[in-house]
């Protein structure tokens, strides 16, 4: 074996390692938001807090940075998309961005994430914004902070995006928001301008939840989700995390007043862990054994809920099974009603209930207050206002209550500036894929009529799961698809199922 080849593998283990101590920590975040007492929370801020410091020590270890730069001029570099190429390549690209940040600034936001999220879910309980404040603040200033080490050239965003979506530029994501927004929005208002109303007050009765559990759970399997290497438990806000290559742990929450916030967020989430359960296991712990993009991750979320998840034919086969576990609710309930139900497009106050059609004006939303907070634009103490002011503009709603509002969500609690742009690229690439694997494994409604949905899975993990982080996120899309990412599939399959539904 060469010296490099030696290199290599020495590296790989170092890799493999750190691994063991990342999905530790991984554990112990999604015991944090599913069992942990809420007197544990300080103690657990301390053990999420020494962990971080113990991984970025390994990751800005001196050896590790060496053996990268001896390999990147290695013959095993010399192919960036083949195996070792591509490992060498992300592994440096990596550390390069590790090496930046200051440990103390690694601990510290680790610990304010971690105390954030508990203090989030009290304030959000209590309807109390100004008790989050302080929280947010501080972590706002640690991102700002983050991004300055790390380095920036037009934004300081584009530091905090590029964690999410390496190689992305805040310009260009906020041109292919602001195009999709531009044909959306026509979209919406003829929807508005019909007579139809969907009854979604079948939506609104009573769904018991030991019912919704075990038709979740019915459902996730059936389309792909593997529960003997997963599980699903509940929470404050749904989340999917991997703690090992058979160990992925997907969560809810449930209404017993309204269907669609447990079923459709677990298949969002089993989405997910469709995903990360198709990745290779023998790569675990090296880059092509992780998701290529979140872009990338969300579009398997979004795919299985909304396009699988909201089709006619998803219904066809599931509609009977769905009355067996709620035989009194409906019982006097037909299939196109509970279709017509489930794709009611209107203005919502709640992004993780909102339709396909709005949903990406909430993400919009997010995307420009973060930015502005990031840039210093907009104090934390003016948030909730900036937020409801967003919302009458672009939704013409205004939230009642910041529980409702600027406190709905778990991300900048959790120090994840940066991300929610990814959904909004996940539904581009979802209706980009979903097109390809059609035209690829043929009628998929028939399968779906039939309960079939493994043909759409196995192309999936083929084709968008198995080569982790071999290609950026825009480079699988083109390779997928044969194009380049664009809202304008997105905007004709949405035009494809509502007009029938709202007869546009």
């Amino acid at each position: 074996m060469s010296k490099p080849e030696l290199l290599f593998n020495e590296l790989c283990l170092h890799e493999r390692e750190t691994s063991y101590l990342k999905s530790t920590l991984a554990l112990l975040e999604w015991d944090q938001q599913t069992k942990l007492p809420k007197s544990a929370d300080d103690f657990r801020s301390k053990q999420i807090t020494f962990l971080a410091g113990q991984i970025h020590q390994r990751c800005t270890d001196p050896r590790r940075g060496d053996m990268i730069g001896e390999l990147v001029d290695s013959k095993l570099a010399a192919n960036v998309n083949s195996d070792t190429g591509a490992t060498i390549r992300e592994l440096k690209r990596e550390y390069d961005k590790q090496v930046k940040l200051p440990a103390k600034l690694v601990e510290s936001l680790a610990r304010a994430a971690s105390l954030g999220q508990s203090i989030w879910v009290q304030a959000r309980k209590d309807n109390n914004f100004k008790s989050f404040a302080p929280h947010l603040k501080e972590i706002f200033s640690l991102k700002q902070e983050e991004a300055d080490a790390l380095g920036w050239e037009e934004c300081r965003y584009d530091a905090l995006l590029d964690e999410y979506e390496p190689g992305a530029k805040t310009k260009e994501v906020a041109k292919v928001l602001d195009d999709l927004r531009v044909e959306l929005v026509p979209l919406v208002a003829e929807i508005a301008e019909s007579s139809v109303r969907p009854p979604t007050e079948i939506l609104q009765q009573t769904f018991p939840i030991e019912a919704q559990k075990k038709f979740g759970r019915e459902a996730s399997a059936k389309i792909g989700f593997d529960y003997d290497r997963g599980r699903l438990d509940v929470t404050h806000h749904p989340f999917c995390t991997e703690t090992g290559p058979n160990d992925c742990r997907i969560t809810t929450r449930y209404d017993e007043a309204f269907f669609n916030t447990s079923f459709f967020g677990t298949l969002h989430e089993a989405g997910h862990g469709i995903y990360e359960q198709g990745l290779n296991p023998e790569q675990y712990g090296l880059p092509l054994g992780k998701y290529c993009s979140l872009g990338i991750h969300e579009s398997q979320s979004r795919l299985w809920e909304n396009l699988v998840g909201r089709s006619l034919s998803f219904w066809e086969y599931f509609f009977p099974h769905a009355k067996t576990h709620f035989p009194k609710t409906l019982a006097n309930v037909e299939l196109d009603e509970f279709h017509q139900a489930i794709n009611h497009i209107a203005p919502s106050l709640i992004r993780v209930e909102a339709d396909e059609a709005t949903y990406n004006l909430h993400i919009i939303i997010r995307f420009q207050l973060e930015q502005s907070m990031i840039d210093g634009d907009l104090s934390v103490v003016d948030l909730p206002e900036a937020w409801n002011n967003k919302y009458e503009q672009f939704l013409g709603i205004k939230p009642p209550t910041d529980t409702d509002g600027v406190l709905q969500d778990i991300h900048w609690s959790a120090g994840l500036i940066g991300y929610f742009s990814t959904y909004s690229l996940g539904n581009l690439y979802a209706s980009q894929f979903f097109a390809a694997a059609e035209q690829a494994l043929g009628d998929l409604d028939a399968m779906f009529r039939k309960g079939d949905f493994s043909p759409l899975k196995n192309w999936l993990n083929l084709n968008v799961h198995q080569p982790g982080m071999r290609l950026t996120g825009p480079e699988l899309g083109r390779q997928v698809t044969g194009n380049d990412l664009s809202h304008k599939l997105l905007i004709t399959q949405l035009r494809q199922k509502l007009s029938p539904i709202y007869g546009l």
